[in-house]
């Protein structure tokens, strides 16, 4: 054996070497800690040169990637890896539409879900909104002027007997920016680049998956049931922004965003969109990503079987 071995990916291009970070990074994915995925990582490495095999395929780093998972975190971790695995394969892009009212933790999540998915393109409903505002006046567009929540303030034509105005708002404003979230996902699909999409705009019967082709869009919501703890992540916000999301503003407009938050979940149960109750970040991230990759293996295996 050469002094200083090194595992090389022989089915990669140039035959690449083994990268301990990359191999532990796809650890971390499985909500494995940064250090013990290091670790597996390392350990990989270990028994790879211990039993002189200087030359392995994906496929043969990836069985026994899942093996150390399973001896070193359990069995759970290690499906978990598998599947993930099988997402990482995909030759369509992955488009992630992730729903709910304000202040549930949209971002965070998708932010994690981004990371573990190896996805680098992060969206936000709210720069979409900001980006029509560059092009549209508000005597054209008022609805885009406004937050979600008063958005009934943009309003030109009376608001029908009987009525939400918050609801009304809201239907109109969405309605324009699911314009702009079309015209995203349509240039992914053509980039051929996966995407995670975040925002209250992103409301079920405004935006239909099933419209695109070669791609897989996985759409859900996520909500907030304790009133309280919702309360609380607008505390969190102001302290993270150093005040540029008052908690003040939201606390005032707080029965307009749990309407709201109400109105888009029975949107989702009407559409069969999936709703993911929030209790704690990262659970609420392992059944997220549990989500997404039960979703695209179905559309995966439903793609062979018709084809």
């Amino acid at each position: 054996m050469p002094r200083n071995p090194v595992v090389t990916i022989k089915d990669q291009k140039h035959g690449l070497p083994l990268s301990k970070g990359l191999l532990a990074q796809t650890f971390t994915a499985t909500g494995l800690s940064p250090g013990r995925s290091y670790a597996a990582a390392q350990r990989v490495q270990d028994e790879l040169l211990e039993a002189g095999r200087l030359e392995v395929t994906l496929a043969e780093l990836h069985d026994l990637a899942a093996d150390v998972l399973a001896d070193v975190a359990g069995s759970e971790t290690a499906t978990r890896y598998r599947r993930l695995d099988e997402i990482a394969k995909l030759q369509r892009p992955l488009i992630i539409l992730i729903g709910g009212t304000t202040g549930v933790g949209k971002s965070t999540i998708a932010t994690e879900v981004a990371h573990r998915l190896g996805i680098t393109r992060i969206v936000s409903t709210d720069s979409i909104r900001e980006v029509m505002r560059g092009i549209f006046s508000r005597e054209l567009m008022p609805a885009i002027y406004e937050s979600s929540f008063d958005a009934w303030r943009g309003l030109r034509v009376p608001v029908p007997h009987g009525a939400s105005p918050v609801i009304v708002g809201f239907r109109e404003q969405a309605a324009v920016v699911a314009t702009g979230i079309k015209s995203l996902i349509d240039r992914a699909v053509v980039e051929g680049v996966s995407m995670v999409l975040e925002g209250i705009h992103v409301a079920p019967g405004y935006i239909e998956p099933s419209q695109f082709e070669n791609v897989y869009v996985v759409q859900f919501l996520i909500s907030v049931d304790d009133e309280d703890a919702h309360r609380s992540h607008f505390y969190i916000r102001e302290v993270q922004t150093d005040g540029m999301r008052p908690f003040e503003r939201y606390r005032a407009n707080f029965d307009n965003i749990r309407l709201l938050g109400t109105y888009v979940e029975e949107l989702a149960v009407e559409h069969g969109i999936p709703v993911v109750h929030s209790h704690q970040l990262d659970r609420t991230v392992a059944e997220v990503l549990e989500l997404i990759v039960d979703t695209v293996i179905r559309a995966e295996e439903g793609t062979e079987a018709g084809g």
